[in-house]
């Protein structure tokens, strides 16, 4: 029997985890692709990637259809293995995984995208990823502030409550609040732009990673434009409906990935808005998933240099 962990790693510890995997020479490009196969009720998502001592794989389903039946979105495991023998050596649930993962990302790329005083959020989406998120950036972030801009009152005052709860001056507010907005972050089903992207000052730093399909945005063409912009991996361009609506609007421009951006090797501008556009890569769920194994007791040394290592294209 495969013993089934919990995930009790902190937002801060998973964003620490990911920082590691990637100062320790990871490539995001050479990543084994996700893929995604259409089913009545709607997605399935296979995510496998290997590096150095683990592999593991994520079975993921996106129900649309769920939260009316109060069900999760998202549904899932991920099995992690022994990487030299493929050996399964963990389970754990893959909605908490992701609803853990996911934040630690936008988190790794915002605390170096931000102005080092950024104390604003605003945040749009009450779901999980939203509350997962407002931890994240809790976390690492010298918050003071937090604007909820939500569709439905009930969820949007949960999360109010919760970042009061964490010490923050926190409200409901609507799409302009992003005009005084230093750290904007967009974790939504929306299909169409959730707001004017000539009001987000020059100062604030973006996330937008509601989505992986190449028709749905969060983010409109006019922000793409005049940011400055930042992916996991070039590589998931494809997946990412934010930029691809843009571009396809007003033609390509430059991007930097999480690498780059961590190891500094891309010069951060700071005369105007970073966008950093998410679409969820293998490689962030077995780098989150090894080191809470390691933290169980279940293996060692971390994910360092004997641990999650550039082959990340291994499969």
């Amino acid at each position: 029997m495969i013993p089934p962990l919990d995930l009790t790693l902190t937002p801060t510890e998973a964003v620490r985890a990911l920082e590691r995997a990637l100062r320790d020479g990871l490539d995001p490009e050479t990543a084994p692709p996700r893929t995604g196969v259409p089913v009545p009720a709607g997605e399935l998502l296979l995510m496998p990637a290997a590096a150095g001592r683990y592999a593991g794989v994520k079975v993921a389903g996106v129900a649309p259809g769920n939260p009316a039946l109060g069900l999760p979105r998202i549904t899932g495991a991920y099995l992690l293995l022994d990487g030299p023998t493929l050996r399964p050596l963990a389970l754990f649930d893959g909605a908490a995984l992701t609803a853990l993962r996911t934040p630690a990302v936008t988190a790794l790329a915002l605390d170096r995208l931000a102005a080092p005083v950024a104390s604003h959020l605003v945040l749009f989406g009450a779901g999980p990823q939203a509350h997962g998120h407002l931890a994240a950036l809790a976390g690492i972030r010298p918050l003071r502030r937090v604007t909820v801009v939500a569709r439905r009152p009930g969820p949007a005052a949960a999360l109010v409550d919760r970042a009061r709860a964490l010490g923050l001056d926190a409200r409901a507010g609507g799409p302009d609040a992003v005009a005084d907005a230093d750290l904007v972050v967009c974790c939504t089903t929306a299909r169409t732009p959730l707001f004017d992207g000539r009001l987000v000052p020059d100062r604030a730093a973006v996330a937008a990673i509601g989505s992986h399909e190449p028709d749905a945005r969060e983010v409109d063409t006019a922000l793409v434009g005049r940011s400055a912009l930042w992916v996991e991996a070039r590589a998931v361009l494809a997946e990412a409906g934010d930029l691809l609506a843009a571009f396809a609007e007003n033609g390509p421009l430059p991007l930097a990935n999480l690498s780059e951006l961590v190891t500094g090797a891309a010069v951060v501008p700071v005369d105007r808005p970073r966008l950093f556009k998410g679409v969820g890569m293998a490689w962030q769920d077995l780098a989150v998933a090894a080191a809470q194994y390691e933290l169980h007791g279940g293996g060692s040394p971390g994910p360092g240099p004997d641990g999650l290592r550039a082959e990340a294209g291994e499969t």
